[in-house]
């Protein structure tokens, strides 16, 4: 097994996770952070809770966002609250040595109002629920014009939660140009259909963990 040093990850954020405990890489992360740090490949990966998968993608977003441009970059959906409030709590846990790194959660049952004063502070990583996303974009309170990267985080519950319209209603308002990140502990044909639709390349051998 690779070292966490030999993935490829700086120093700050390193140094964070360290902290957290982290010693060596779960398979997961050691597939799949040299090839996400590259910042130029689509990816499809097979976790189950619990395996590190946050830290598989949200360890090279932190490292590839520009700290200096402060519109979202990178955005992250999941299917429910308390998922969101989750991965925003491990993001922020890994970037505590790497500042000036902003991260919103934006997720229903809460005050819309004060997501959108969030928003407009600027922001770098957005983690979203795909109604509240939906919302704030027909609200043109977000900007997705400039995402470099999406996660799909836990793609096949979205599906099974009936998300399968509002994922696609999110995909449409992203560039083209883009890379894109499913994250599912199940490959149903409905994963495998959107993976085709998106363009990203569906090789077991490479790609499924």
């Amino acid at each position: 097994m690779n070292t966490l040093e030999a993935l490829g990850i700086e120093e700050g954020l390193l140094q964070s996770i360290k902290t957290l405990g982290f010693t060596e890489p779960t398979p997961i992360q050691e597939k799949a952070i040299p090839v996400l740090l590259q910042g130029t490949k689509d990816f499809i990966g097979l976790a189950q809770t619990g395996t590190g998968k946050t830290a598989a993608f949200g360890l090279p977003l932190l490292q590839l966002i520009k700290k200096e441009d402060r519109f979202p970059q990178a955005l992250i959906v999941c299917p429910t609250r308390e998922l969101c409030l989750q991965i925003t709590s491990d993001l922020e846990k890994f970037k505590s040595k790497k500042i000036n790194v902003n991260i919103t959660a934006v997720y229903g049952g809460t005050s819309i109002s004060m997501q959108i004063r969030d928003l407009r502070r600027g922001t770098h990583i957005v983690v979203a629920t795909p109604g509240r996303l939906i919302d704030l974009i027909e609200r043109k309170a977000i900007n997705l014009e400039q995402i470099h990267y999406v996660v799909l985080d836990e793609a096949d519950e979205m599906l099974n939660m009936g998300f399968t319209d509002s994922i696609n209603t999110i995909l449409s308002y992203l560039p083209a140009e883009r890379n894109t990140l499913l994250f599912s502990a199940t490959m149903p044909p409905e994963i495998a259909a959107i993976a085709r639709d998106l363009g990203v390349a569906c090789n077991p051998e490479r790609y499924i963990l």
